[in-house]
């Protein structure tokens, strides 16, 4: 039965996760390994759902909890249900909630990286992207194009922060994906040392004079590619393209120099890891 709870109080502490905890509080919030996330709209909270996330309350208007939201709703159980019209939870969150639900839900447990890649043949490598519309729309990208797991320096900004799970439209659920250590140390080495070790041949996407095309058939016949991409701006630390065993770039026309990294990223998975 949905437990449906009136708003009448700002202050409330059970609405802290909505209203007043930053994202990395929510992090950090309670006892290691319960911290919390945030995820919008009924199509990414149900993907969450369905890779077994927990929730823990929801955020909504009560024209979405008396329709659309019903089914969510009891998929999570007794979880409370917090209601109100659209105003006053705009007032309350600081923005208007434009896919209508919030869901506040415990993060999993992190995973090893040679536990997600046990069975890859195709990985990203995202090193020190701190766009989570970035990080979001590569992962959306690596799910749609066959990438079979995501990996994340420890520069990287959080995959379940409110933007990222939005942008991703919930694929953050569905590719497995883990830390390559969280230390600054732990990148480039020992972090491109462990791919090795897993068997990956590595391939930095980077402006640079020794890369080759993209579609080269070295890169497409490896049994097992781990693909580096780097942040916006200043790209991949040069240390980290001299570690690689190959270096690849997009041919473009027009004298454009690069692509943004999310569609560069597209163009990449397509070329490398489709297998549709």
């Amino acid at each position: 039965m949905a437990n449906l709870i009136e708003i009448t109080d700002f202050s409330a502490p059970e609405l802290d996760v909505y209203a007043r905890l930053t994202e990395p509080q929510l992090r950090a919030r309670q006892t290691p390994g319960k911290g919390l996330f945030i995820a919008e709209g009924a199509k990414v909270i149900g993907h969450a759902l369905d890779a077994g996330c927990e929730p823990v309350s929801l955020l909504m208007s009560r024209r979405h909890a008396a329709g659309k939201a019903a089914s969510l709703i009891a998929r999570c159980g007794g979880a409370p249900v917090y209601t109100a019209d659209e105003d006053v939870l705009a007032r309350l969150t600081g923005y208007a909630l434009t896919r209508g639900v919030l869901c506040a839900m415990r993060r999993p447990a992190l995973r090893a990286a040679e536990a997600v890649c046990a069975d890859a043949r195709r990985v990203a490598v995202l090193e020190d992207i701190a766009d989570p519309t970035n990080v979001g729309a590569i992962i959306r990208s690596a799910a749609a194009l066959g990438v079979d797991a995501v990996l994340l320096t420890p520069g990287c900004c959080d995959p379940l922060g409110r933007r990222a799970v939005r942008v991703s439209m919930g694929t953050v659920f569905q590719v497995p994906w883990a830390r390559l250590g969280a230390e600054k140390a732990d990148w480039p080495d020992p972090g491109l040392a462990r791919l090795t070790s897993m068997g990956f041949r590595t391939v930095a996407m980077a402006l640079d004079r020794r890369a080759v095309r993209i579609d080269d058939a070295r890169l497409q016949s490896a049994d097992r590619l781990a693909i580096v991409l780097g942040a916006e701006g200043d790209g991949l630390a040069p240390a980290t393209v001299a570690a690689c065993d190959d270096i690849a770039r997009i041919p473009m026309a027009r004298g454009v120099d690069s692509l943004n990294v999310a569609a560069a990223s597209a163009v990449a998975f397509w070329q490398l890891c489709a297998r549709l």
